[in-house]
């Protein structure tokens, strides 16, 4: 293994632990791993070459028979949403989501940088087997080596015949359009991302009518899928579903990137076995984290991106699969786990988190505008000394504004800390606005005597005794 000296990845060694399957990082321990010389020398485009040689409804259902479950956040088949698309309208088109901006999250960043070519194999295959005629890459922003190794697979791709007309001498042609974000998280969000794309001011579209499928990029079907969902698409191709759902559970097959960020002694980025992998496995295990840092105890952790309501440690055993996280109160989203230890000030991490949501609300829905907003004004109030004890209720009546009986509210005693099953209501468009109140509401009802301990108890004066 030629592990990377520099670090300029998160430690190399946590991807190739033990003897676990590697389906999306099995080239990352090559310096070189992003060349297209490595990747033909790694049974690059095989995957390729066995989808063009069978009829491209085949393909369709393997994937479908595979259910490669997307990696983006909704874990929404990727085979059961290519079906979706309406027959017989033209042109059609693939955006790939790599506007990876939750908090906690770099998986997709890394593979673009590693392992460009994989995901410009996946593209492919998926224009093949869902009849889409061009795709567009969708890149965040601050990713600028990412958007470097991308752009240069994709100009040793197109000038090997990987991309362009009459592919590798078949009848299929397609393009592959880079496309470089400016840094708006709610573009991360599907309707907003095409919104970017068509060179409008990023905001959600309602749904319905605007189904991506249905109603996507300039008004004609669209497929979005995200970056890690595609990369598995060359090994599949290459191994069959048989292979793929031989690894993970029925409901959650293949394997998973997860980056792990906060109080482990070993963060990073590692490729688990979907389904099974528990979240003690991951930061306790010699293979992965090797446990909390300082020899700490375990306070709390967001298990999938910073928009995701917060474990405990008696959740720890809980596996990476969303039918068990989500009755949990929870989401795997993004593939991000953030740790906090016994020595973490929660009211000021709630207001961390809070705040960047507060701050990529993009305006269009009022309950997000405004209530995010007053969400980070009053935490901030707390979290300096200046609160009062009123105010905590009235952080839960704020976020009560923005997502309606989606999370426990009102005291703790009638709370009972009850999890609402994932996901809940919104009375915004997308997920932005619950975002900012996901971190308020558990911080706040999971470590309530946090926040009394920073708050002034005050008591008025009644009116009849002014001026006695």
């Amino acid at each position: 293994m030629t592990s990377n000296p520099g670090g300029t990845w998160p430690h190399a060694p946590g991807f190739y632990p033990g003897d676990r399957p590697k389906i999306v990082t099995s080239r990352f321990e090559y310096e070189d791993s992003y060349t297209l010389q490595r990747y033909l020398a790694t049974d690059g485009y095989a995957g390729l070459r066995a989808a063009l040689g069978r009829p491209a409804s085949d393909i369709h259902d393997e994937v479908k028979n595979a259910t490669v479950l997307g990696r983006g956040g909704a874990g929404f088949p990727a085979g059961n949403k290519w079906g979706l698309t309406p027959q017989g309208v033209w042109p059609r088109y693939l955006v790939v989501n790599g506007d990876e901006s939750e908090p906690g999250t770099y998986k997709d960043r890394l593979l673009m940088e590693r392992d460009p070519h994989q995901l410009i194999e996946g593209c492919l295959i998926a224009c093949y087997a869902a009849g889409l005629s061009q795709c567009f890459l969708y890149i965040r922003g601050e990713m600028a080596l990412a958007q470097e190794r991308v752009a240069n697979a994709l100009n040793e791709a197109y000038a090997a015949g990987y991309v362009g007309k009459n592919i590798l001498g078949s009848k299929f042609s397609v393009d592959i359009v880079l496309h470089w974000g400016a840094g708006a998280y709610v573009v991360g969000e599907e309707t907003a991302l095409i919104e970017s794309l068509e060179g409008n001011r990023g905001m959600p579209r309602l749904k319905p009518p605007y189904f991506p499928a249905a109603i996507g990029l300039y008004g004609q079907p669209t497929i979005v899928n995200n970056v890690e969902t595609l990369a598995n698409l060359p090994w599949l191709l290459r191994n069959g579903a048989a292979a793929y759902t031989a690894i993970g559970t029925a409901t959650s097959p293949g394997t998973r990137m997860v980056a792990v960020s906060g109080h482990v002694n070993r963060p990073g980025v590692y490729e688990i076995i979907n389904g099974t992998t528990t979240f003690r496995d991951l930061l306790y295990g010699d293979d992965f984290c090797r446990g909390i840092r300082n020899g700490n105890e375990l306070k709390a952790f967001v298990p999938g991106g910073g928009s995701a309501p917060w474990f405990t440690p008696d959740q720890l055993d809980l596996p990476f699969e969303a039918s068990q996280v989500g009755p949990a109160g929870s989401m795997l989203g993004s593939g991000a786990i953030m740790v906090m230890d016994s020595t973490t000030d929660i009211p000021r991490a709630a207001l961390t988190l809070t705040r960047f949501y507060a701050h990529e609300s993009c305006g269009k829905c009022t309950p997000c505008r405004e209530g995010g907003t007053w969400l980070e004004r009053i935490l901030s109030r707390v979290v300096d000394g200046k609160g009062t004890d009123a105010d905590l209720d009235q952080l839960l009546e704020v976020g009560e504004s923005i997502c309606p009986g989606a999370f426990p509210h009102a005291s703790n005693e009638k709370l009972g800390l009850t999890a609402v099953p994932f996901p809940y209501r919104m009375n915004t468009i997308c997920f932005v606005g619950p975002s900012a109140y996901a971190p308020v509401h558990s911080a706040l009802t999971l470590f309530r005597s946090e926040f009394e301990a920073r708050v002034t108890k005050r008591t008025l004066i009644p009116v009849t005794a002014v001026g006695q």
